[in-house]
């Protein structure tokens, strides 16, 4: 379930006030698949896609990102199940993808000999039904059973049928839920912690589980044992089973609010209360509990800092000893990761960001003390590890990228720094003429705000660099270095400048980044971001007829209030699967997990600041406003498409000529459900911006 929340990463508090709501003359577009809306979105996406796809670059870079997005060459990244290595694949030969295995010898090779163990073609093929693979849960420790969560087109919602690995078949009479937001777990191996829809009242008012039941193998849904029942306002409530060799424990989690839970540790039907703040998140090590701090936190006579990652022993915390060892301590350079903590069967690996660029350390947990060290890696750009088989074995992936320098995959072993390359995906644009800065620019506040900027060594400070600033700022979600090839090709070797701003509400610098720009406090990440642009303009890399931004889901919101708080600062906005109408979000699809990080529009108190930022509400008649591209998804089940489909209506109602609007009527909250539409998501939005930044 968290996976289905964290790529938007939003919350929610509970709804208590009812205000009045003005009349919305465009709120029939909200009709997600009504006659007339999609009637009215045909018409758009005619006039848009008609516009761009006569670009004369626009069939060319189509084809050159699809042939990216199908390469063969890119890395196969795989976790170990069992004695398998498991991937998921797309390509031109499977658009839907093939669910797949390999064994590590095979895998270290140039060219793996895979076992496909499940083909998406040929299931949608069969069953008539345009199914994306949305996820595989598979239960421990042998791994022969899995939970296979299908989506109709993209959308969060799935159907989850139970599959045999060994037979390659969906089993008959099996565990099988129909589609919905589920959160379902093994308990044991035929028993599933189950959160779906059980029927009326079963859902928060998010849409996610309020119930979690432990269903029984060969019984009926409708006999399943409730084990936890949540409140209405709660964002989501689920049960999963933590386990390794010689320590297993079931933990129930009452989801409050995304930063905010209830952790209970489920022993026959008794439930006990894990005392630790509801603002911090646990995980488990053997006998040891890991604590991850988003909040100060005074225990024992001590404060420990938010950010802090501490360990205990378990039981002792139980029967009441508050002794810990921190294990991350931040600085005002350094954070933890957000989800930076894996294991390997003896050591934790740590991943954390110090000024946004990656590092690794190792705790080994033995004979009763911690000891730690730093792992030898790339000084520059992201990190990412993870264990391979944390009940055998002390080796691990290790990740490293940049924004120039394709993805690489090693093979480590935790307690040594050597590491060997398995894989390296190649580069698929030439990065040799340019370089990567990081600097700073200073916000509203005094607040010095780091950013990327991915230029030409060579490159003039004239002001007439076409420039794209992409930005996202919100649940604690870190922007760091990546590599996209697609960027590559379609804006740098074309000439283009790239730059990430890294603004507070995202989590570079840990929870007081990100706490920085809640609520009331939301304007500091548009300030924020708004000092980047100015920099870049002092700077003389651009100005603002030739600057463009970028920003998808919250960054979807940044760009609606850069356009409407700053329209004389950029040239060109490309506004991604949005938030637009902040008077209603949270009355749409899964808005109401949200107002921990905006608010709740129903009090009056709150709507009073969120006003200040809800694009739909600040659109002008007769402001100059500049070029923009609404991009959204039918089937987004996220984020509504009503926003993005309302905002574009009142431009036009007001007399707006330069809107435009491309709706894909599959995709889920990604915008694309393969790789072809992705390819021509991409191809539009970057033709919009080379074609108005000129």
């Amino acid at each position: 379930m968290k996976k289905q929340i964290l790529s938007l990463a939003l919350s929610g508090i509970a709804l208590t006030t009812q205000a009045a709501r003005p009349t919305d003359a465009y709120q029939w577009l909200e009709d997600v698949g009504g006659a007339n809306s999609l009637e009215w979105v045909k018409a758009q996406n005619a006039i848009s896609h008609g516009m761009l796809e006569q670009e004369p670059d626009y069939p060319v870079l189509r084809s050159q990102i699809l042939d990216i997005l199908n390469a063969k060459t890119r890395i196969p990244y795989v976790n170990k199940l069992g004695e398998y290595y498991y991937n998921f694949w797309r390509d031109a030969e499977h658009p839907r993808g093939v669910w797949r295995r390999t064994d590590l010898a095979s895998y270290k090779t140039a060219e793996p000999k895979w076992e496909t163990v499940l083909d998406l073609d040929a299931l949608a093929q069969d069953e008539n039904e345009n199914w994306v693979f949305k996820n595989s849960n598979c239960r421990y420790p042998t791994y022969d059973r899995c939970l296979i969560e299908l989506s109709r087109g993209g959308a969060d919602a799935v159907v989850v049928r139970e599959f045999d690995v060994t037979s390659k078949s969906f089993v008959k009479d099996g565990f099988n839920l129909p589609e919905a937001k589920s959160d379902v777990n093994w308990q044991s191996a035929d028993a599933l912690f189950v959160g779906t829809n059980f029927g009326p009242g079963s859902q928060t008012d998010a849409g996610y589980p309020r119930v979690v039941k432990l269903w029984q193998r060969g019984t009926p849904l409708s006999v399943a044992k409730t084990v936890f029942d949540g409140q209405k306002t709660d964002m989501s409530v689920s049960a999963h089973v933590s386990e390794r060799t010689g320590y297993r424990y079931e933990l129930v989690e009452r989801g409050v609010t995304f930063y905010t839970s209830e952790t209970w540790l489920r022993e026959g039907d008794k439930l006990s209360r894990i005392s630790v703040p509801d603002s911090a998140k646990v995980s488990f090590f053997g006998p040891q509990m890991l604590i991850h701090l988003r909040k100060p936190w005074r225990i024992g006579g001590q404060t420990w800092q938010a950010g802090s990652l501490l360990a205990t022993d378990f039981n002792a915390f139980q029967g009441g000893q508050r002794q810990f060892t921190a294990l991350f301590t931040p600085s005002p350079t350094t954070a933890l990761e957000r989800d930076g903590v894996s294991f390997t069967q003896n050591y934790v690996l740590l991943s954390s960001l110090d000024k946004v660029k990656g590092r690794i350390t190792e705790w080994r947990f033995n004979e009763g003390k911690w000891t730690s060290r730093e792992v030898g890696a790339p000084a520059f750009g992201s990190l990412g590890v993870s264990g391979i088989d944390e009940d055998s074995s002390d080796e691990y992936f290790l990740t490293h990228v940049d924004f120039l320098t394709p993805d690489s995959l090693y093979l480590g072993q935790a307690g040594s720094d050597q590491h060997e390359l398995l894989k390296q995906r190649p580069a698929f644009f030439d990065a040799s003429r340019f370089e990567i800065a990081q600097y700073e620019a200073k916000s509203k506040d005094g607040t010095q705000i780091p950013y990327f900027i991915v230029k030409d060594r060579d490159l003039k400070l004239d002001g007439n660099n076409p420039t794209l600033l992409y930005g996202y700022g919100g649940f604690e979600v870190s922007l760091t270095p990546w590599y996209s090839a697609g960027a590559g090709k379609a804006w740098l070797e074309k000439g283009g400048v790239y730059v990430v701003a890294n603004i507070r509400g995202g989590g570079e610098f840990g929870p007081r980044w990100h706490q920085a720009a809640l609520k009331q406090h939301r304007q500091k990440a548009y300030d924020d971001f708004t000092a980047v642009a100015e920099d870049l303009i002092t700077r003389k890399v651009t100005q603002p007829k030739k600057l463009g931004i970028m920003g998808g889901s919250n960054g979807g919101l940044l760009m609606g209030v850069m356009l409407t708080q700053r329209p004389d600062l950029f040239g060109a906005v490309v506004c991604q699967v949005p938030l637009l109408d902040m008077r209603r979000y949270n009355q749409l699809l899964a808005g109401a997990s949200w107002v921990g990080e905006y608010g709740n529009p129903d009090i009056p108190a709150e709507w009073n600041y969120i006003r200040k930022f809800s694009p739909y509400h600040n659109i002008e008649t007769g402001t100059k406003y500049p070029n923009v591209l609404f991009t959204t998804s039918t089937r987004d089940d996220r984020v509504h498409p009503g926003h993005a489909r309302k905002m574009m209506a009142k431009m036009q109602g007001i007399g707006i000529k330069n809107a435009w609007y491309y709706e894909n009527i599959e995709g889920g909250h990604a915008g694309a459900a393969d790789n072809s539409q992705k390819a021509d998501m991409t191809a539009l939005e970057f033709s919009f911006l080379w074609k108005m930044l000129q």
